[in-house]
């Protein structure tokens, strides 16, 4: 791998991505017109929340249970109504899922799909978004501080992240899987063939915690995002990328000179994250899940599916369904 030549047109699309999400430059927020705080310049715009006053079970073996959805406001419903938008932490380097489009300077893919239809639910305005870019390793952090009132970033519910945030029901299913160039000697994570080679995860995520398991048989290099990942491959710095399979699928069709190799093996469920203290908020998200996953074929989940997902060969023709805990 080392020394390979990326497409020159994936290489540009990568790092021109990259430098926007390094250079923290303003997003779209509520409204035409209107900027948004990027990350690490503070949060005009948030009130730090205390901790919840519901906490997880005390036994961690269903994540995925979320509270019964409501549409009752709550103190932390209120609050968004009064402010007049919501701020919402995403991504704009994932291709498909949360990208900034270059010819439109737009947020589009899956999970800014969600983001405004949770907005549209409490607003009555899907545009009443302020989004804040944020890297993986301060979706928590984000959160607990009160940046953002909710995280739609390819986030897995798991039990550990369930004892410091709240989530929503799962909204979508992925795995682990390994990204590798065409032709990579590189065939799956656990068949040997990643033995003394150099893999790339970002910061914070469930990737990162699977490769510690492999000790030093595997080098291990993290990135504030994830998208760093593929640069780093396309210029050999890498020999592979460990990320959740939809994500993966973006980054090759980013750039087709690399692929997803070997099988899923995990199984992981993305959630809509929120303050622990936001009870009212869990429940309201939950009950724009529901309506979001029903229509069968023609509810707004599967039509967003179809636009950004469906080319990615997932092998997924329904939403998971919700579990609830109470």
């Amino acid at each position: 791998m080392r020394g390979r030549k990326a497409t020159a047109g994936a290489v540009r699309t990568a790092v021109w991505t990259t430098a926007a999400a390094l250079a923290a430059f303003a997003l779209p927020g509520p409204g035409a017109g209107t900027a948004t705080a990027t990350a690490g310049r503070g949060a005009p715009y948030g009130t730090p929340r205390p901790a919840a006053a519901t906490a997880p079970p005390a036994e961690c073996t269903d994540p995925e249970a979320s509270l019964r959805p409501s549409t009752a406001d709550g103190p932390a419903v209120r609050r968004i109504k009064e402010r007049g938008w919501l701020i919402a932490g995403v991504d704009q380097n994932s291709y498909r899922w949360g990208y900034r489009d270059p010819a439109t300077g737009r947020l589009n893919g899956f999970d800014i799909d969600l983001v405004r239809a949770i907005a549209k639910s409490l607003l009555g305005d899907p545009n009443k978004v302020a989004f804040l870019a944020i890297p993986t390793n301060q979706r928590i952090p984000a959160l607990k501080s009160g940046k953002v009132d909710i995280v739609a970033r390819t986030m897995t519910i798991n039990c550990t992240r369930i004892k410091e945030v709240a989530f929503s029901t799962a909204y979508f299913e992925a795995g682990q899987q390994l990204l590798a160039p065409k032709g990579s000697p590189v065939t799956g994570f656990d068949d040997g063939s990643l033995t003394g080679r150099t893999v790339c995860a970002a910061s914070g995520s469930t990737a990162e915690t699977e490769l510690s398991k492999k000790g030093r048989s595997v080098r291990v290099t993290t990135v504030p995002n994830q998208l760093d990942c593929l640069v780093r491959l396309q210029l050999g710095q890498v020999d592979a990328v460990l990320t959740d399979n939809a994500l993966a699928a973006g980054q090759a069709a980013q750039d087709p000179s690399v692929g997803l190799v070997g099988k899923p093996f995990t199984t992981e469920y993305y959630g809509v994250a929120m303050n622990r203290g936001s009870e009212d908020l869990v429940r309201r998200v939950n009950a724009v899940l529901d309506d979001y996953r029903r229509g069968g074929a023609d509810s707004p989940w599967m039509v967003s599916y179809r636009t950004w997902l469906d080319r990615a060969n997932l092998g997924i023709t329904a939403p998971p369904e919700p579990k609830y805990r109470d």
